[in-house]
């Protein structure tokens, strides 16, 4: 059950983080708005809750002598899975503390990036948050004292990820897949893609037959010899 949970929790968490990196590349763009600061506020307010209760979920089962090897072994993915979502999430939190001072709302100091993205990105916010709506009203001091929140929580972040490694020695090098790689290419969700690729590539193997390279080579020779000749003809005339 509690492999389980766990694996929910850092799903839940995966999707919240990637929703948040794709919240932070409109920063500063065409697309840009209150809105859009406030999703940000409420997605990375929600992965870091996830972040918090994934960690202490984790933290205690790996601490758990009792743990069967094959059990340990899944934890442990699951653990490497989990530092890779928290490296991401603070990166891209860095991220959005940069944008958003070089990008203010109110008081620009430079226009914003006309990126070509037009609309609001209320729907993904709205599948990680799981709300139905995401109107709020504006203040026109949010985007200065969210920054300065934005700015604490990722010192806060760090302390956890540093935490995290003083609880619960996992070294990455040490945990192996559990899929070779491109294993993911013959899932149920790629197979119209991976058909196309077979047929293109089987396309490519009968156009670079030998013996019909070899037939078309001669056919060339002869043609351009044809119209040597030809030519010389007409001189000749």
């Amino acid at each position: 059950m509690a492999r389980e949970e766990c694996k929910a929790l850092l799903d839940a968490l995966n999707k919240t983080t990637a929703c948040y990196h794709h919240l932070v590349l409109t920063v500063g763009g065409s697309a840009d708005s209150q809105n859009l600061r406030e999703e940000l506020q409420k997605t990375r307010q929600k992965a870091r809750e996830l972040a918090v209760t994934t960690g202490a979920r984790l933290t205690v089962a790996l601490r758990n002598r009792g743990l069967t090897a094959e059990d340990r072994t899944e934890f442990e993915r699951l653990w490497v899975a989990f530092s890779g979502c928290l490296d991401i999430l603070e990166a891209d939190m860095q991220r959005a503390l940069a944008l958003g001072a070089a990008f203010p709302l109110h008081t620009p100091l430079r226009p914003l990036v006309r990126t070509g993205v037009t609309g609001d990105s209320s729907r993904v916010a709205a599948r990680a948050l799981s709300a139905r709506s995401l109107s709020h009203q504006a203040e026109r001091d949010f985007d200065v004292s969210d920054l300065k929140e934005l700015e604490r929580e990722v010192l806060q972040v760090g302390e956890m990820i540093n935490d995290m490694e003083m609880k619960v020695n996992v070294p990455r090098w040490t945990v192996q897949a559990q899929q070779t790689a491109g294993a993911e290419l013959l899932s149920s969700n790629s197979m119209g893609a991976s058909s196309v690729g077979a047929v293109s590539v089987e396309e490519r193997s009968r156009s670079c037959n030998p013996s019909k390279a070899l037939a078309a080579t001669l056919f060339s020779a002869v043609l351009l010899a044809a119209v040597a000749l030809a030519l010389s003809v007409v001189k000749l005339g």
